[in-house]
């Protein structure tokens, strides 16, 4: 009888060891929508089996699947719950359930070291938890460097910027003056140009202190054409693969915003600088200005290379994030990934082109 007994106290705490046990791995597998609460569940009822355990005076070794889960989830806790000392108050939480866990429910010798081989375990997830969120603070802060270096050269820029259009502003209202007295015929144009020149003026200004002001926006350098963009892969391909530049039918400088026009030039600029660094191996490069999508679409591909891994596994390069700047900056949208058929392709939408 009493092993009858004895028999069933040990299925009833095996039973509630797995409960706990698959808990856990149903919190792992939802980490990703209920990281907090499914931690602290899995917390809670482990605690609460321990406390149970020793009430009725049955001890067991903590179950493999609980343990680990709780592990895992410390190690995620660790890398992505904001703030910080929300995840530390977590982990250290994990740490005492697993040491509740190993000294009610173990008894006589084996719970001291089985409390320490936990302790290690809790302390090597800990590590590369806090590892991984390094990683990615670190990541997060270069990003944050690279858009304000990014909107502290478009404060440079606007200063330009706004001084071409303004020259052009006062020089025709002198104009103006000049030829009033003799020719007043002319005066109505001019005030036209000049009313014009101002609007194109105050619109450039507003975007451009619009990205300034926020957190994540960017644009531009006045005076960038077509030739400067020519220049530009010529002087590629003299040192690399071959280049195919292509601007379509219809797409003219004069159609283009100014500030268009610059983060055309430097989102091609940024990925050739891409395909030199990322992909020396590129058998030859496809580049065009083309209309699409009710729009301007600058597409660079480059041809039989493989994608560089450092880039793929932390989501793109930093470059890429200067890129995004400017091209959103403009109402645009920036796509850089492989293709279908193999290659690499950097892909930059602009709202529809002015008349020229």
């Amino acid at each position: 009888m009493g092993d009858l007994a004895f028999s069933a106290s040990t299925g009833s705490q095996g039973m509630a060891v797995a409960a706990i046990g698959l808990l856990g791995i149903i919190a792992y597998l939802l980490r990703r929508r209920f990281r907090v609460e499914g931690f602290v569940l899995v917390m809670a009822a482990s605690g609460a089996v321990s406390i149970t355990l020793v009430a009725v005076g049955w001890h067991g070794f903590p179950g493999l699947a609980e343990t680990g889960s709780l592990l895992l989830l410390t190690i995620g806790v660790l890398r992505w719950v904001r703030p910080l000392h929300t995840a530390v108050v977590l982990s250290l939480l994990s740490m005492l359930t697993l040491q509740v866990a190993s000294g009610m429910r173990v008894a006589g010798p084996p719970a001291l070291p089985i409390g320490f081989m936990l302790f290690v375990a809790w302390a090597t997830a800990v590590g590369i938890g806090s590892y991984l969120r390094y990683q990615i603070d670190r990541r997060e802060r270069t990003v944050h460097a690279v858009r304000r270096a990014e909107r502290l050269e478009l404060a440079r820029e606007l200063h330009d910027l706004v001084a071409h259009h303004i020259t052009g502003i006062v020089v025709q209202a002198q104009a103006a003056r000049t030829v009033a007295a003799q020719r007043p015929d002319t005066v109505m144009p001019a005030l036209d140009a000049i009313a014009g020149a101002g609007t194109e003026a105050l619109t450039s200004m507003r975007r451009l202190v619009g990205v300034l002001r926020a957190e994540d926006d960017p644009a531009r350098n006045p005076g960038v054409t077509f030739h400067d963009m020519r220049l530009l892969v010529e002087r590629f391909a003299t040192g690399g693969p071959p280049v195919a530049f292509d601007i379509g039918q219809g797409i003219t400088e004069a159609s283009l915003a100014p500030e268009v026009l610059t983060t055309l030039h430097r989102v091609l600029q940024e990925s050739l600088t891409n395909i030199r660094r990322h992909a020396p191996g590129t058998g030859w490069v496809q580049a065009d200005l083309k209309h699409g999508d009710g729009g301007v679409v600058l597409r660079v591909r480059n041809h039989r290379s493989a994608t560089d891994p450092r880039v793929s596994r932390l989501g793109g390069g930093y470059g890429l994030v200067g890129m995004t700047e400017r091209v959103t900056a403009v109402g645009g949208h920036l796509f850089a990934g492989p293709t279908p058929e193999g290659a690499w392709e950097v892909r930059a939408w602009f709202p529809p082109a002015r008349t020229a």
